[in-house]
């Protein structure tokens, strides 16, 4: 019977996630956390006719490791929100966030699924990583950076490009890199709701740019009062849902995701030499199981274009990896 766990669950993304989560029928237990209000979050949702228990904890008498007992999968959404760009603050303090809640899940439950929110991804991700080494609980094959948001929003705007949000569901365009700025590459020419015919050059730029800075558009419409809190919490709810899928034996489940590309040698060595560079993390379309990552697969046919916006994006993440990874980590 799995067990969901929301580190930062009462945020702007923690608290619609927890709603979606609760609504999942695959959930049976959900359990949340965060420095303030959660217990009042779960007492909302636990009038919600679904079957799932919830349960909220603060940190007072060990609430974290409370939260963590038993979980099956745990979803950090916890930290700031993000502003156009990833400034240099949004990392120092959602480090430290992050940091501090890998500690609890190395030490309450470290055989659970990771599914990382908190931004800056590219970099929190490492980060988790390095705890769970330190704790000797580290496995490549079930740590995941959710950057299923770039996904959603590819395939919501290759729809509009159609004239038919109704095939927006249906729509697969494949999304690699990172998952911020020019590190977030989709791979246009193999989606599977094609282009129109003749699509300028310059309209395919316009395209590529929206899909890699569609947060800073979100910034600017809230006015600066808000991120891309609704939709990231749909995108970690389709990304869970699929990891709850592939816990309970469901075979063939593929989710984009930013891993460690030693959680499969062949795959990780196969991308790693397609790219140009022995990154440690990097992401692409992964298949996952019971056990985690089963298979990482190759990025397939790339265009002129596209290879050329897999050369801007190496440099910057491998930046962002290096921030945490100052020992232990490939650059």
């Amino acid at each position: 019977m799995p067990k969901v766990v929301v580190l930062g669950a009462a945020g702007g993304i923690g608290q619609p996630l927890a709603l979606l989560l609760k609504a999942n029928p695959l959930v049976t237990e959900l359990s949340l956390f965060d420095i303030v209000n959660t217990p009042g979050v779960a007492a909302d949702l636990s009038h919600i006719a679904t079957p799932a228990k919830v349960e909220g904890f603060l940190p007072p008498d060990d609430g974290l490791a409370k939260t963590l007992k038993g979980a099956d999968i745990v979803v950090i959404p916890a930290g700031v929100p993000r502003k156009p760009g990833v400034s240099y603050d949004l990392f120092k303090i959602n480090a430290g966030i992050v940091r501090d809640l890998a500690t609890g899940i190395a030490t309450n439950a470290p055989k659970a699924f990771v599914l990382v929110i908190s931004n800056p991804v590219n970099s929190t991700v490492p980060i988790v990583a390095e705890v769970f080494k330190k704790h000797g609980v580290f496995d490549p094959k079930k740590l995941f950076g959710v950057t299923t948001l770039d996904v959603v929003r590819a395939s919501t705007f290759v729809a509009e490009i159609a004239g038919d949000l109704g095939k927006a569901p249906s729509v697969v365009v494949p999304v690699v890199g990172g998952h911020s700025g020019v590190t977030i590459v989709p791979i246009l020419s193999q989606s599977s709701l094609p282009l129109p015919s003749g699509f300028a050059k310059s309209d395919l730029e316009a395209l590529t740019y929206r899909i890699q800075f569609g947060g800073d558009e979100v910034v600017k419409a809230k006015d600066g009062a808000g991120s891309a809190t609704l939709s990231m919490a749909y995108a970690g709810a389709e990304f869970a849902t699929k990891a709850l899928k592939a816990l309970g034996g469901e075979k063939g489940i593929i989710a984009p995701s930013y891993v460690n590309l030693d959680a499969d040698k062949a795959g990780g060595d196969a991308v790693k030499k397609q790219i140009g560079k022995d990154l440690e993390y990097f992401s692409s379309n992964v298949e996952i199981g019971p056990e985690g990552v089963v298979k990482i697969n190759p990025l397939g046919k790339l265009t002129e274009y596209e290879q050329s916006l897999i050369v801007a994006a190496v440099p910057e993440l491998a930046t962002n990896i290096e921030k945490v990874c100052t020992r232990g980590c490939r650059s």
